[in-house]
């Protein structure tokens, strides 16, 4: 399946035909949101049409225009404003704000849709004698600007290649358990292509439903079963690129010790060094079963102490979603106002009378054969309960799963009413987990309050290693319509400066962009810099590729 760019929303998350569910019950929905906010009352702020949208003038000749046809197909080269609006940004909140001003700073001059490694590269040879600048996108989900229809000082222009017309399953090797597949695919139809053999790749990020191969490899991503599967940089085996002085393809070995891992060089180059055209995986048999079951800790330290100690045992769980005690509880009160429900009344004040008023939820997901699982299940719920969690069933895992890839549909209703919805990431030891995760909560917050803002701070484990742990934030607040921008960029900063002087990471799997290339020198070091510089001038010498992202511009 491949979305057609004219059946989403060009200046929001996802379908046109879809949308956060409500069942009804809006007055009651943002009337709690006020409440929690702190306000009598939410404003309205709709998105302008796209027809009251300005747009830069586009700076592609005829001649280059043309010239795109001939090496690809004129039907496939476009500067139509719908097409280069969808493509001027990705989906972060900083993202959605510019998409909504009514005026786009940045747009491409022309989106190109590829469908050939060959195309790709003929593309790309016009455009660096052109001198434009060339922005890879597949589903355009990133949240850290890394699709950002940006050129250097010295470019002429930008074309966006979209490479979501590149989205063939090339080879499935079932015995070695590998899957060459074109980077354009989305990961629906990468799914139920590989179901049909009997395989699943299990990369499951939230935005699944919109985002491609060649992005989860570019951004370095994780998916939601990364425990038992892997983030993506475990489950790639060998890659294509298509960079401006030729092909680059690494070699598809089990295991190398000929140099280092070319792979890891590609993966989280975010577009910069050359354009992903196709990848092979590593797949594993489809489960016989899976079961999502629940515990409720009585803080946040306790369901940490038990999920080290579940990953650091190797039990072998899929998934271990541990949120602290405000996402438990806000996310619990809002899913409550859409489908009330007498019984968990009764539930709750049950549980808060046994000391779990402030309870910690901690989601868990096994699969494998049936014997497997269950036998998993026993041991986690061992563990768990040693470790004072209360086993609560499958229901709110079920209820989970089932909502997994909903919550981004509820940004663009949030903006219509006047509230900021971000996400962020980190990871780091376990050790020095709940140190990070205080002080960024801090930080998020100190920086909303002291302009007098209240502010909704939640956070979950995300994905959990033998050594350490990513923690999640989402936070909710009440924009600043007078200066939104400046509102984002203070919290953003005061956040990723809390990450890097506390020991995380300035991203876990959303990558670098154009958001997060400030504080890479924290992480890398201006020798691991350098090193980054000169590989990518090695396979882009005249700097075409993504300028701006991951690493400063050039010229």
């Amino acid at each position: 399946m491949r979305h057609r760019r004219d059946e989403l929303r060009w200046n929001g998350w996802g379908r046109l035909d879809q949308g956060f569910e409500t069942h009804g019950r809006d007055a009651a929905v943002w009337g709690f949101v006020a409440e929690s906010l702190g306000t009598a009352r939410l404003p309205s702020t709709p998105a302008p049409r796209l027809e009251d949208t300005t747009l830069p003038e586009g700076r592609a000749p005829e001649s280059l225009l043309a010239e795109l046809g001939r090496a690809t197909d004129p039907s496939r080269v476009t500067t139509a404003a719908r097409e280069r609006a969808f493509h001027a940004y990705g989906r972060s909140y900083y993202d959605l704000l510019r998409l909504r001003s009514g005026a786009l700073e940045h747009a491409p001059d022309v989106v190109v849709y590829p469908e050939s490694r060959d195309e790709v590269l003929a593309i790309l040879k016009i455009a660096e004698a052109a001198r434009f600048a060339v922005v890879p996108f597949g589903g355009g989900s990133s949240v850290v600007g890394g699709v950002e229809a940006s050129g250097g000082p010295a470019h002429a222009g930008v074309i966006t290649l979209d490479t979501t017309r590149m989205s063939r399953v090339l080879e499935v090797d079932g015995v070695s358990r590998t899957a060459t597949i074109e980077a354009g695919i989305y990961g629906p139809a990468l799914e139920e292509a590989l179901s049909k053999r009997g395989f699943v790749l299990g990369h499951f990020p939230q935005s699944f439903e919109h985002s491609t191969l060649g992005g989860w490899v570019a951004a370095r991503g994780a998916g939601q079963l990364s425990n038992r599967y892997g983030t993506v940089d475990k489950l790639l085996v060998a890659a294509t690129v298509a960079t401006p002085r030729g092909l680059m393809a690494t070699s598809a070995f089990p295991a190398s010790a000929a140099g280092p891992n070319l792979n890891q060089v590609l993966c989280g180059s975010e577009g910069t060094m050359g354009v992903i055209t196709d990848a092979t995986v590593k797949l594993h048999p489809l489960p016989e079963a899976r079961k999502i079951f629940a515990f409720l800790f009585k803080s946040f330290d306790e369901g940490l102490t038990a999920v080290r100690a579940l990953v650091q045992e190797e039990i072998g769980a899929a998934m271990m979603r541990l949120s602290d005690a405000e996402e438990t509880r806000f996310f619990g009160a809002f899913r409550h106002v859409i489908e009330p429900s007498r019984v968990n009344e009764w539930a709750e004040g049950a549980l808060g009378l046994v000391g779990y008023d402030h309870k910690c939820v901690l989601m868990v997901c096994v699969e494998g054969d049936a014997d497997e699982v269950t036998h998993k299940i026993k041991r986690i719920r061992a563990v768990a309960k040693a470790r004072g969690g209360l086993y609560v069933g499958e229901g709110p895992g079920k209820s989970w799963w089932k909502r997994r890839f909903e919550m981004p549909y509820l940004r663009d209703p949030m903006l219509d009413h006047g509230v900021g919805v971000d996400t962020l990431e980190t990871a780091t030891e376990w050790s020095n987990v709940p140190r990070l995760y205080e002080a960024v909560r801090l930080a998020i917050r100190g920086t909303l309050e002291a302009e007098g803002r209240h502010a909704i701070v939640m956070a979950h484990v995300s994905h959990s290693y033998l050594d350490g742990a990513s923690l999640y934030f989402t936070f909710i607040f009440l924009r600043d319509l007078a200066r939104e921008i400046e509102q984002w960029k203070g919290v953003k900063a005061a956040a990723s400066r809390a990450i890097v002087e506390h020991g995380g990471t300035i991203s876990h799997h959303h990558g670098v962009g154009t958001d997060h290339a400030p504080y890479l020198d924290v992480e890398k070091g201006p020798l691991g810099l350098d090193v980054l510089a000169h590989v990518r001038k090695a396979l882009d010498p005249k700097g075409t590729m993504n300028p701006g992202k991951l690493l400063p511009p050039r010229g």
